[in-house]
């Protein structure tokens, strides 16, 4: 897909068109108290609440849905730590289509046992020994099937781009003048759909990617101007946003639409799902609260300003989540 158009504003309309009557709109939340606490306006664009628990239904499905009818007998394979995984099985259970997920054993469950749910074949591989990118392209050749990654993608982007097309238009409709809009970053296909859509819709708008510290590649990459690699001894609670480098798509979408980028530690990010829980009623898993780490710990400073985190999923085990609460 890399020598295909990048995606532009345009596309993200289209999507929001396919899209219509499948996906939520999510709502952007505030709290008061939170808004105290900090001098300014937060507003949380809450895509936990989105069809299977991410914002990654909206580019499994947008994807999808242009795939010929006459194709679609042969499938769709996907890899995916658990939200990709979830969003294009539900598609494609939609759409007609089986689904293979090439899923990492140490996934949460919960994310295994949805995808599952959702209809797809789960193949479970060790993400620190295997190499999920081969063993997807394996089955997709084995099967005649489709291969569709979880953000190098233009029509997965352009999906994504829903997100910040709904954030623009609900802060046009409530006279909002947004500041800034952070959002939480793996392989880059959210915050480079994000960004495009907000950058034709509100220009003065900055935009910034959040990624858990020594994960944060694609903050790195922005500075150093070209593609770098995570560590892979690197960890991380954020299951989520373990992507090794930034896409080689999303990358030069970042360069051009981003203002820069914010690594977040997981304690930080453990205080974050305690706020949305206690202060926005949201279960927020750890990836999902990246944005929202980066803007109460004071990466940015939100005073007398208006800015949009994207709680991006909530797809975690009680367990996990419970102790967080806890703490």
């Amino acid at each position: 897909m890399t020598g295909a158009p990048l995606p532009d504003a345009n596309a993200i309309r289209a999507a929001a068109t396919r899209l219509a009557g499948k996906t939520i709109a999510t709502p952007l939340l505030s709290s008061s108290l939170i808004d105290a606490r900090l001098g300014g306006r937060l507003l949380i664009k809450a895509e936990c609440l989105q069809r299977t628990g991410s914002f990654k239904f909206r580019g499994a499905y947008n994807a999808l849905a242009q795939v010929p009818p006459d194709r679609r007998a042969a499938g769709v394979v996907a890899y995916s730590s658990g939200n990709h995984a979830q969003g294009v099985a539900a598609a494609a259970t939609l759409l007609g289509m089986p689904s293979v997920i090439v899923m990492p054993a140490d996934a949460p469950a919960m994310k295994i046992a949805n995808t599952r749910a959702y209809g797809a074949e789960i193949v479970l591989y060790d993400r620190y020994a295997e190499n999920r990118e081969a063993i997807g392209a394996r089955i997709a050749q084995e099967r005649g099937a489709l291969l569709l990654p979880p953000y190098d993608h233009v029509d997965v982007i352009a999906g994504q781009g829903t997100v910040g097309l709904e954030i623009a238009d609900e802060a046009a409709a409530r006279g909002l003048d947004l500041d800034a809009v952070i959002v939480s970053c793996s392989g880059g296909g959210l915050v480079s759909g994000c960004a495009i859509a907000l950058s034709a819709a509100s220009p003065r708008t900055q935009i910034y990617s959040a990624e858990p510290e020594g994960l944060d590649d694609m903050r790195r990459s922005l500075v150093a101007g070209h593609r770098l690699d995570n560590d892979p001894a690197a960890r991380s609670i954020c299951d989520a946003l373990l992507a090794p480098t930034p896409g080689a798509i999303t990358f030069p979408l970042a360069q051009r639409y981003l203002a820069g980028g914010f690594a977040v530690s997981d304690d930080e990010v453990r205080a974050a799902m305690r706020v949305a829980f206690e202060n926005y009623k949201l279960v927020v898993e750890p990836g999902g609260a990246a944005a929202l780490a980066a803007a109460i710990s004071g990466k940015i400073d939100l005073g007398g300003k208006t800015v949009v985190v994207v709680a991006s999923g909530g797809n975690v085990d009680a367990a996990l989540f419970a102790g967080i609460i806890r703490t």
